[in-house]
């Protein structure tokens, strides 16, 4: 099981090269980018659980990438140290005021580097609960970030989100398969968000098979469409051709022998201050999650009783 993923900002191919392969051989997952912008590309389409980011970058220094990615919401959260040459106290204090986590000069020791990162890294987690599958928030942070739009006087849309059948999908194909749903309902997310969304849009992981995103496109029903269109067609890819080709899977019954249940889809709710008022965070949440139930109630279980002898 992966650490987590760690992308590496830095244009020296030998570093980022052996950054790589050290990071690699320790259990994460790691991406290497180049240049500034090709970092902001990569986050913006798959939240890593850290940024090693050097300073000097061909395109953009690297002050500017992390302020960048500290004043987007979604991004706001993923811890950053950065690794550079220069070892001023005015270029330390630079970095620390806009939002890094650490700051390590070269030439570095492996070592250390590794510890400043899973310190981080787990410092993270517990201080922002995020769910290590999605690397999205949950729970609290979800909350207080409600909380702080009660009182923005923007309009924003909040919307609930639940992948069907995902318990009997596990059932079937393992809880690793289930992990890389989690995984792509995440990236699914931040795509959408990236082509319909605004930069200030929030994304989070409350429960294993839901998820939300707070929106501030004005347009929030072709959001919910499209992510609805793209799971619903894109989530096949999950199952085996056999799967895929009848449109079911068989889950074992131990009364009737076994059921028929649909593939995957996803079930949307949403609420907005564009047409209506709320009075705490609860509220939000439990309208939204109605009228996503409501969707769901005039749609087949998707479960059948098939009898095997």
């Amino acid at each position: 099981m992966s650490k987590g993923r760690i992308l590496v900002v830095e244009d020296d191919f030998d570093i980022s090269n052996m950054l790589r392969i050290y990071f690699s051989g320790q259990g994460y997952e790691v991406q290497v980018a180049p240049r500034g912008g090709d970092a902001l590309t990569i986050t913006r389409k798959q939240l890593p659980n850290l940024i090693v980011l050097d300073i000097m970058l061909p395109d953009m220094n690297g002050y500017d990438v992390c302020r960048e990615l500290r004043t987007t919401t979604r991004t706001s959260h993923i811890p950053i140290i950065f690794l550079t040459q220069k070892d001023e106290r005015s270029d330390k204090i630079q970095g620390l005021e806009l939002g890094a986590d650490d700051y390590i000069t070269k030439p570095f020791d492996i070592e250390e580097l590794k510890l400043r990162v899973q310190n981080a890294i787990t410092a993270a987690n517990r201080q922002t609960q995020i769910d290590p599958k999605s690397n999205l928030p949950t729970g609290r942070l979800i909350e207080d970030h409600l909380r702080s739009l009660m009182h923005d006087e923007r309009k924003w849309s909040y919307i609930d989100l639940k992948i069907n059948h995902f318990d009997s999908f596990t059932d079937v194909y393992g809880f690793v398969a289930g992990d890389e749903v989690i995984r792509f309902m995440a990236l699914l997310i931040g795509e959408v968000i990236d082509e319909l969304g605004t930069p200030d849009d929030y994304a989070g992981h409350p429960g294993r098979d839901n998820f939300i995103i707070i929106t501030h496109a004005p347009d929030y029903e072709r959001l919910k469409a499209r992510l609805e269109d793209r799971f619903n067609d894109e989530v096949r890819q999950h199952y085996s051709f056999i799967d895929r080709e009848r449109g079911y899977i068989l889950i074992p019954d131990s009364v009737y022998g076994e059921q028929q249940v649909d593939l995957m889809t996803l079930s949307l709710g949403s609420v907005s201050t564009r047409t209506q008022q709320f009075a705490d965070i609860r509220e939000i949440t439990e309208l939204a999650a109605e009228d996503r139930r409501r969707g769901l109630s005039g749609e087949d279980s998707g479960a059948n009783i098939l009898t095997s002898w």
